[in-house]
């Protein structure tokens, strides 16, 4: 049958009457707003998101693996890890196709264009036979739909995420994506994403939050736009995008990525110039409460664990510290995308462990990079493999017990106690 995004309307009769509860009332207790450092649900409590990245701003624009796992599979076992969050990434180019067409593309077609026939058709069956509430008729963003509507019954909060434009591999510098004007980064076109599934994710009541960009970074192949690589760029974007999502959702939390792919925001917390006299000031945004920001951290060669936490506090942690006199605003800070390979012992040596001592010691927030075992296609081959998943290949059981293990552990400690602060 066909799968309906449109959520079931409450109704009554004249021999019952039916009371439907207040959305306040019920899981996930939003509208979400930010404290200071600390972000909070309609109960007052404090909520941490800890949860991990679910790709689907590939070629095909499916989040990934469901040829090999429904929906429910993927969630419930995400949800056995003592995660509460999943960072759903999407490209510009699936909303630009729906501009384009007037419609979006069903699954069946989107799979036979990124995969070819024979491999598509192929991958498409076994989706369906994973996924049997599918049809030929479903499209893309219905699957996303579906995500979220078993992310709510789950009660795991959604992230989106724009990832990238075109519609691939993310991320590198001369990839067409990097920067605002960049071969494929329309940022009208951007804006108008973003704000479509602000609008659309209205009808998700586990969607929380949205970022506005993955990983900005220099185009280093494209001299023209390279020289407009600066932070008054990124302001003059990000602002406007922001207001933007804001006034499609007004719930949402809109997180902020910086510069050198998403590893620094310290002009940001510091409210330093920008350039031009341009400065971040939080004060400014009539949704103040809606602000977080988001870094990245891949130091896997990194042998000290203050050599990590210092570069961390600098590049944008600080931004927690209300007691720093260097910090202009204070903000949530959360860690969407950390990892390593999930296949050895890397669990135990000092990234990991410093990771989790650290971030749990602040009550930070973090996503792990990434859920899945294999991709639909990347970077030219078809099911491929990936070893910096929690699961294995074919999405039936973790890459590594002990690794994923360490996971629930850290998610455990980084959430202990964080609800009644």
């Amino acid at each position: 049958m066909r799968f309906s995004s449109v959520l079931p309307l409450a109704f009554a009769c004249s021999a019952v009457a039916v009371v439907i509860p207040s959305p306040k009332a019920a899981w996930p207790y939003g509208p979400l707003v930010t404290d200071g450092r600390w972000i909070r649900n309609t109960k007052n409590e404090v909520v941490t998101p800890v949860g991990v990245n679910w790709p689907g701003h590939g070629e095909a624009m499916i989040p990934e693996g469901l040829q090999y796992a429904s929906i429910n599979k993927v969630l419930k076992d995400i949800k056995s890890l003592n995660l509460n969050i999943i960072r759903l990434t999407f490209s510009i180019q699936m909303i630009d196709e729906i501009y384009s067409k007037g419609n979006d593309t069903t699954v069946k077609e989107s799979f036979l264009k990124a995969l070819g026939t024979t491999n598509g058709t192929a991958i498409y069956k076994k989706f369906l036979q994973k996924n049997p509430q599918f049809d030929d008729t479903t499209t893309r963003l219905q699957v996303f739909d579906a995500v979220a509507a078993e992310a709510l019954k789950q009660e795991i909060y959604v992230h989106l995420d724009n990832h990238i434009s075109r519609a691939e591999w993310c991320c590198g510098e001369t990839d067409g994506n990097a920067w605002f004007g960049d071969t494929y980064f329309n940022v009208a076109n951007w804006k108008r994403g973003l704000a479509y599934m602000a609008d659309h994710g209205k009808a998700w009541p586990a969607l929380v939050s949205l970022g506005l960009r993955n990983e900005p970074r220099n185009a280093t192949n494209n001299p023209t736009i390279s020289k407009t690589y600066n932070w008054e760029t990124w302001y003059k974007n990000m602002i406007p995008a922001a207001n933007g999502v804001n006034a499609a959702n007004p719930g949402l939390l809109i997180y902020f990525s910086g510069l050198n792919y998403d590893t620094t925001l310290a002009p940001i917390t510091t409210g330093a110039n920008l350039g031009s006299g341009t400065v971040f000031r939080k004060s400014d945004f009539p949704y103040s409460n809606k602000l977080v920001l988001e870094l990245h951290n891949y130091q896997t060669t990194a042998t000290t664990c203050p050599s990590i936490t210092n570069g961390l506090y600098n590049g944008g942690y600080n931004a927690l510290n209300a007691t720093d006199p260097k910090v202009k605003n204070v903000l949530p800070v959360v860690m969407t995308e950390w990892g390593h390979d999930m296949s050895n012992n890397e669990y135990k040596g000092v990234y990991q462990t410093c990771l989790d001592s650290y971030l749990g010691g602040l009550k930070a927030g973090w996503m792990f990079w990434e859920v899945g075992g294999s991709y639909y296609t990347r970077q030219g081959k078809q099911d491929f493999d990936e070893t910096w998943a929690l699961f294995n290949h074919d999405w039936t059981n973790w890459r590594q017990k002990a690794s994923a293990e360490s996971i629930k552990e850290m998610a455990k400690r980084t959430l202990a106690g964080t609800k009644k602060l």
